[in-house]
């Protein structure tokens, strides 16, 4: 299971790759990265996806500056030591 403060960690300081999917359907949602990492930092995992490969994710249910509900899907992929 994904804990949200991970991924607030990972935004925090810039560990967040951001896919194709990811970017085509953010502006097609008008919708700033910005905008989707301040959903997520006030937001709440409504759903665990634990069998999703490559890796385990989770959809997570914020709000907009706007205060309009924004939904995404985040993986999270502890950092490898070494």
């Amino acid at each position: 299971m994904i804990d949200i403060e991970n991924i607030i960690v990972a935004i925090r300081n810039s560990r967040v790759r951001i896919t194709d999917h990811a970017d085509d359907e953010a502006v097609d949602d008008s919708l700033t990265f910005e905008e989707i990492y301040f959903s997520v930092l006030h937001g709440e995992i409504i759903e665990n996806y634990s069998n999703d490969k490559p890796y385990p994710s989770c959809l997570i249910m914020g709000m907009t500056f706007s205060g309009e509900p924004i939904h995404s899907v985040w993986a999270y992929i502890p950092a490898i030591p070494g």
